[in-house]
């Protein structure tokens, strides 16, 4: 389609004080309604408290002209004129945190901003953190080099600059561009006369790191919403960034978070009328007789397309720079979305001898048996004297982890959407990461009887083990073995499960014997090998090691 703008969205994440609404200020050409501080209480305090958004247009670059062909950008920008930047400024400041992994899921390029008389601070590491989940693509920008004395810039740029590099080492984005940049030289205060540096080098090199993201206009319409304004004689105008699917004039749109239905009146681009965006496209829709106080962000989406959930089933990955164990039955404030909401976790895994298996990215399989974790399984949530006493192999531990997550409230949104578990109650002040795990989510649960309803098909169950003790040998194959049950214990409930014997051999429970709590034991196998090996344990009784599945209680 010529003369097409094609829009990449980038985030601008550092933390506060950085220079970010500077840096997006000295690129954008066009502002949004959103952009630079507007609110009051901004510009009172010198931070950004919401997204802002501006974009500018540079002439789409050759290499992303080809035609259609293989590969994922082939195509996508064929006869388009325009490559469009749209550039999403998130608050810097730690207590807005919320805002800004809301922020992280509509980008699909970030820069990093560095004040590079500071270098790392607690926000730009935690922006890392988020744009490592979100993200593929990281520029990032040493700014202020204007307060660098002239002499001494050139080596401090240098020694910034390989400090970023070893930062970024174990990460995904290794090997990433870093640029240095005065977005406003001689700071806030400064006469608007005074030129940016850089700026044109930092253009450049986002020329070069664009790539036009797959986009799909089919499916149902779903916009992440991120301001909702009232224009007198217009109506009520919805802005944010199209996650998905399509939207045309006309078309009725919903707000699922109140189910509400309106009218498409009318759409823009960056003060452009338009009649139809797709997934990608950053868009105002106006709607009419509708309060914008009753919606600051959520969603808007083709009606009845997505669904009110109050718990979930999610993969779970343990973000490596949160201190500390991941506990079940904890509280996190979970985003999803653009939502956060306070939730409690429950953790489990696959069986032990299901711990090699290649996790489903995309899928949850509830025809299968999972054991319940007392915390996430990683490296550091078990101390040395935990692993001598535990029967798993130590540094063995499950490709794949799920969680149980119960809101406190309903939440609205798409099915395998992104979600981060955080402690946002952490001191703002303390140096340490408070973002817990991420993850995608695979089950949302609608009914609020979900506990009834639906978790009896969760097969959920813990591991225990007991300790008893081998009375008599019957034959080869059978043994007699006791107090590893109560005399009132019903031994049916346990036919069938798996004992071990000291002495190597596996069985299996066969039936109770007597009143007392005894039962019978078979011993599969070779019977030369059992009958030498228990032999030796006849004067003494034999431990006897006993796996049970017993199904878990519901954490609440």
């Amino acid at each position: 389609m010529a003369g097409r703008r094609v829009n990449v969205n980038v985030g601008v994440l550092g933390h506060i004080d950085s220079g970010k609404t500077a840096l997006a200020r000295a690129l954008s050409t066009t502002a949004s309604t959103a952009a630079f501080d507007k609110q009051p209480q901004s510009r009172e305090r010198g931070i950004t408290l919401d997204l802002g958004f501006s974009c500018f247009a540079v002439p789409l670059p050759a290499r992303l002209q080809a035609g259609p062909g293989p590969g994922p950008e082939a195509g996508a920008g064929a006869g388009a004129g325009q490559l469009q930047f749209t550039l999403v400024d998130c608050p810097g400041h730690a207590s807005l945190i919320r805002t800004i992994i809301g922020g992280a899921q509509i980008i699909d390029l970030m820069m990093l901003v560095i004040d590079v008389t500071k270098g790392m601070q607690t926000q730009s590491a935690e922006c890392l953190v988020i744009g490592q989940i979100a993200c593929q693509k990281l520029i990032v920008v040493l700014n202020k080099i204007d307060l660098l004395t002239e002499e001494k810039r050139q080596a401090a740029i240098d020694k910034m600059t390989k400090k970023m590099q070893k930062t970024l080492e174990n990460t995904k984005f290794r090997g990433s561009p870093i640029i240095p940049v005065a977005a406003k030289p001689g700071g806030p205060e400064a006469p608007e006369t005074e030129t940016p540096q850089g700026i044109s080098e930092l253009i450049e090199l986002l020329k070069s790191q664009a790539s036009i993201p797959t986009r799909d206009p089919s499916g149902p319409f779903l916009m992440a919403v991120d301001h909702c304004f009232s224009i007198k004689g217009q109506g009520t105008v919805m802005t944010g960034t199209i996650l998905s699917g399509s939207v045309n004039l006309g078309d009725s749109v919903e707000i699922p978070a109140l189910k509400v239905v309106k009218k498409v009146k009318s759409m823009q681009m960056f003060h452009t009328p338009v009649t139809s965006a797709m997934q990608g496209d950053r868009l105002g829709i106006c709607v009419t007789q509708f309060d914008p106080k009753l919606l600051e962000r959520g969603l808007v989406c083709t009606p009845e397309s997505l669904h009110t959930i109050h718990a979930a089933i999610v993969s779970v990955k343990k973000i490596p720079y949160f201190r500390g164990a991941l506990q079940t039955k904890a509280k996190f404030h979970i985003t999803v979305g653009h939502e956060t909401v306070m939730g409690r976790v429950m953790f489990f895994s696959p069986a032990p001898d299901q711990f090699d298996c290649e996790p489903l990215e995309e899928a949850f399989d509830f025809g299968k048996e999972y054991l319940y974790q007392e915390q996430y399984l990683s490296k550091d949530s078990t101390t040395a004297e935990e692993d001598k006493k535990s029967d798993q192999p130590v540094e063995k531990w499950p490709k794949q982890q799920w969680a149980l997550l119960e809101f406190e409230k309903p939440v609205t949104c798409p099915k395998l959407c992104l979600v981060i578990g955080s402690k946002l109650d952490t001191d703002i002040l303390a140096n340490t990461c408070r973002l817990a795990f991420h993850g995608i989510m695979l089950q949302g649960l609608e009914d609020k009887n979900y506990t009834e309803t639906f978790l009896p098909k969760l097969k959920v169950y813990k591991l225990k083990h007991k300790e008893g003790h081998v009375e008599r040998v019957i034959d080869d194959y059978s043994v007699i073995g006791r107090s590893l049950f109560k005399k009132e214990t019903n031994i049916q409930i346990f036919v069938g499960l798996k004992v071990r014997l000291s002495s190597g051999e596996s069985g299996i429970i066969e039936s109770g014997f007597g009143q007392s709590g005894k039962f019978k034991i078979r011993i599969p196998g070779e019977c030369c090998s059992f009958q030498e090996g228990i032999q030796t344990r006849i004067s003494e009784p034999s431990p006897l090691v006993q796996a049970l599945h017993l199904e878990s209680q519901r954490v609440v």
